[in-house]
């Protein structure tokens, strides 16, 4: 297939008429889409309807004869600690269970921060100028989480391999008042990425002006997979430890797209130093978290293995919609050189980037035809993406054939701003 940067100008003009007539088709359809966030489908959370009913009436209690229903237990249960330490890849002292969502484990975790500093910490970080670096594309609410708290971010590359290390280090040995960095290390939100093992050692590492600097890993798609062929993704807490930065990283999951979106449970995990710092914080907030939430899990799983074969369930659900996105924008772009895509082997997302300043005008046509798809601008600090390219893909969500509607609209905006592009 020829490049469209080759064409005529004459046969772009044509190439415009017939995509135009194309749009207007598919306008005439009038669409209901939405592939805007990476929400599991109903299929896969029918896939723990079991939870529901999973406990009897007599079933309150806990290993130890803890009564679930009752105040206590401020980091979580001890048999949840087992089974979700192997799932952070930490010890059982190094981990606490919180309530039904990381991301609040997250929010808190930096306002604990700001408020009170980390362990290491001299002063508070809200008397100091605190800055995050934020590697991009990634994770909008990571973002929001610092624009809502004043944090300045800075915007690092996110590369084949994770974060541009050598820019990365080169800040924070500079800067002191960069005080942390936001990481999805495995199957990234957007790109797919996992990080290499050259970085994650450099991350845990590196010497840094800062010495309350705090990693924040989010390791929230560690058992997305998609096929067998998964991603490896070295222990973060164990090379920080090795590099004698143990308080270094604070480490964050859920089964929020495992179990139940809305009723799932957060995680967090890190050195026993600072595992202390949170239980301290965690006393003032609350007198415990959901613990009937946690034996239900509990019962569901039974264990790590219990864990793993039901995320297969997943992946038989969510290959096919991965699947079907590339597949068609292989078929209707491939070849033309105005539009690349992630082929991730695991997660929730497919960054796909267009010409340098189409972005803005792809979500906003799909728009126009009743596609939702995430803001341009919204997998970068500030919603500014200074290239005007990157645009993430959700696909669990929508069932298969409003998929092949989707990718069918995007394809055709996409090729509607790179022929605008090449005319003008």
């Amino acid at each position: 297939m020829t490049a469209l940067k080759d064409y005529s100008k004459e046969k772009l003009q044509a190439e415009l008429k017939k995509l135009e007539g194309r749009f207007e088709e598919i306008k005439a359809q009038n669409l209901k889409l939405d592939m805007t966030r990476g929400k599991p489908s109903p299929e896969q959370l029918d896939l723990s309807q079991k939870m529901l009913t999973i406990l009897t009436e007599d079933d309150y209690k806990s290993a130890n004869g803890t009564d679930c229903r009752n105040y206590g237990g401020v980091d979580g249960l001890t048999e949840a600690k087992a089974l979700f330490a192997e799932f952070l890849e930490v010890g059982e002292n190094e981990i606490i269970i919180g309530g039904n969502a990381s991301l609040t484990l997250m929010h808190d975790t930096v306002v604990n921060a700001l408020l009170h500093g980390v362990v290491g910490s001299e002063k508070p970080w809200i008397q100091q100028n605190v800055k995050f670096l934020c590697p991009s594309p990634g994770y909008d609410r990571h973002f929001s989480v610092c624009e809502h708290h004043g944090i300045e971010m800075i915007t690092v590359a996110n590369g084949p391999d994770g974060p541009d290390m050598d820019e990365v280090e080169k800040l924070v040995a500079a800067d002191d008042s960069i005080k942390g960095i936001w990481c999805v290390p495995k199957y990234g939100n957007p790109t797919g990425v996992t990080y290499s093992d050259e970085v994650v050692d450099r991350l845990a590492g590196m010497k840094t002006a800062a010495n309350d600097f705090r990693i924040f890993w989010d390791n929230a798609y560690t058992v997305h997979h998609l096929s067998d062929q998964e991603d490896q993704l070295k222990n973060i807490l164990e090379a920080c430890k090795a590099a004698e930065n143990a308080d270094r990283v604070f480490i964050f999951g859920s089964t929020s797209k495992i179990t139940f979106a809305g009723a799932g449970v957060g995680l967090m995990g890190g050195s026993e130093a600072n595992m202390a710092w949170v239980r301290k914080n965690l006393s003032m907030q609350t007198i415990g978290p959901d613990k009937i939430n946690q034996l239900r899990h509990i019962r569901f799983f039974e264990n790590f293995d219990g864990l793993k074969a039901h995320m297969k369930k997943h992946a038989a659900l969510l290959k096919p919609k991965f699947s079907l996105v590339k597949e068609i924008l292989e078929s209707e772009l491939g070849g033309l050189g105005i539009a690349t895509w992630s082929n991730p082997n695991g997660g929730y997302f497919i960054s796909m980037d267009t010409l340098d300043d189409c972005a803005k005008d792809v979500v906003a046509m799909a728009g126009e035809v009743g596609v939702k798809l995430t803001g341009a601008g919204a997998t970068f600090p500030y919603k500014k993406d200074p290239d005007n390219k990157n645009i993430r893909l959700a696909p669990s969500l929508p069932s298969l054939e409003e998929i092949k509607k989707a990718m069918e609209v995007v394809a055709v905006c996409v090729k509607i701003a790179s022929v605008k592009k090449y005319l003008s």
